[in-house]
């Protein structure tokens, strides 16, 4: 006996074909997209941590032992160090050292003529064109590295670096928060560090008077991703971050490791115009980079990031 056996094949309208093949297509789409995105960002990344660890261990050692006469000596922070060429130094993660001060007289001097004195010293070790002096570190680039100093004295446990203006001498645990920001980013399959890094990029392609500090940006990070239930992954972070960032703009955050009152007294007190300007910038990058992922465009993406890549 046989049968009539065969598979079924369902009759579609040309209308109803048309639409699998278009879903089919923009499924294609939609998937050599997000390959390229996260490639891109991905790349991004790869420029940011391109830091010759051994190379800036030298470095260090290199300051210890010549500078053992003036200075007790350095305390290897290394937690992040600069994240790209383009973005700023502003806060305790970005910086690679403390380098502590131990003669008599250091305590009795101003944080700026401390800062001027390291800055001297290292130019000697490392030459006048190597060392730059920022608002609160001192930068040495040496042999392909950056590398940055904090100046510091020791206060018991604790130690004293400069306030916002370089006028007193402020107590801090600067391991505080780089312990929390270690925890926060664990928690988030070590995630929330490049997102962080991503959106510093971003921040440094505004004007400077509407950067947000590098530290606030990490403070700000870890606040916004409390709780977080999103995608686990560096893009879908870093538009969750510039989406819901600006209401925490607008009140003072505490600075925990006792470097200031606030980690955002630079913008002025709750509601201020600073703080609004500053909002109203991070709701902008978040309308640029949804715009950019509903076009599917990578060269929308290259712009937020002002072609760093180049």
């Amino acid at each position: 006996m046989g049968g009539s056996g065969g598979r079924y094949f369902p009759s579609y309208t040309p209308q109803e074909f048309q639409e699998k093949v278009q879903k089919a297509e923009d499924a294609a789409k939609d998937s050599v997209y997000e390959a390229e995105a996260n490639g891109l960002l991905s790349s991004y990344l790869a420029q940011f941590n391109d830091r010759d660890v051994d190379s800036i261990n030298r470095v260090l050692e290199k300051a210890k032992e010549e500078l053992s006469d003036e200075f007790e000596g350095t305390v290897d922070l290394l937690f992040g160090g600069s994240v790209a060429k383009k973005t700023y130094v502003d806060g305790l993660s970005d910086v690679d050292a403390l380098l502590l001060l131990k003669h008599a007289d250091a305590a009795h001097e101003s944080p700026a003529e401390i800062k001027e004195t390291c800055a001297a010293r290292l130019r000697e070790i490392f030459g006048p064109d190597k060392v730059s002096v920022g608002h609160l570190a001192i930068t040495v680039e040496k042999d392909g590295s950056t590398i940055q100093f904090l100046p510091a004295l020791r206060a018991g446990d604790h130690f004293k670096i400069s306030n916002v203006e370089g006028t007193e001498w402020s107590k801090i645990r600067p391991r505080v928060f780089a312990e929390s920001l270690t925890k926060a980013n664990g928690e988030l399959g070590n995630k929330l560090v490049p997102a962080i890094k991503l959106a510093k990029a971003i921040i440094g392609q505004l004007p400077e008077q509407r950067r947000l500090s590098g530290y606030h940006v990490e403070a700000l990070a870890m606040k916004v991703f409390e709780g977080y239930q999103g995608e686990i992954a560096a893009r879908p972070m870093l538009k969750h971050f510039f989406e819901h960032v600006g209401p925490r703009l607008q009140q003072p955050m505490t600075d925990i490791t006792g470097q200031s009152d606030h980690v955002d007294d630079y913008l002025g007190a709750a509601q201020s115009v600073q703080r609004r300007v500053m909002a109203d910038a991070c709701d902008r990058i978040s309308r640029r980079l949804k715009a950019a992922d509903a076009a599917k465009d990578l060269a929308q993406w290259r712009q937020i990031f002002g072609d760093i890549s180049e």
